[in-house]
């Protein structure tokens, strides 16, 4: 079965479907998100695999994924943290909405939750991830400084909150 990404307008509503490959510069889709932190105050950041088509080996939320068609931006991070962490059980509070414009232009709906495990405790399906560490934000920041483009630009704007 060929998977369809939601394609959007500015006004985030549904507009069509294409299959991933089919994307174009102008398309806008749907993109969810989680950040995990901990009771220490640290985020959990993933290193995208470096076979992914957007970013590899660039580090970035904890959990990301497309919207695909029949999904909405919940039931998309819910799959996505089963997936790429093996995640279940979980509730994220959902947070701000951005329209991000680049290369690719998409609809970013950031989800947050607290957990305290450890990384080896994380089932990492390392063809979406290739590792995970939790840092703090005065080390993001410090990494950032040194080597800004091993993080994703959203890394950027989540430890200025």
């Amino acid at each position: 079965m060929v998977k369809e990404i939601i394609i959007v307008n500015e006004l985030d509503k549904t507009v069509g479907y294409k299959e991933r490959e089919k994307i174009a510069a102008k398309d806008i889709y749907r993109v969810a998100v989680l950040w995990i932190t901990n009771s220490k105050g640290e985020l959990l950041l993933a290193k995208r695999a470096m076979t992914k088509s957007h970013d590899p080996g660039k580090w970035g939320p904890s959990v990301a994924g497309t919207v695909e068609r029949g999904e909405t931006y919940y039931t998309n991070i819910i799959k996505e943290a089963k997936e790429e962490l093996g995640l279940t059980d979980m509730y994220p509070v959902k947070g701000d909405k951005h329209l991000v414009n680049g290369k690719w232009n998409y609809f970013s709906q950031w989800y947050y939750m607290t957990t305290n495990k450890n990384v080896k405790d994380f089932k990492i399906d390392k063809t979406e991830v290739s590792e995970i560490k939790w840092f703090t934000k005065q080390a993001i920041s410090d990494e950032l400084k040194k080597k800004p483009n091993a993080f994703l630009p959203s890394v950027k704007r989540i430890i200025t909150i």
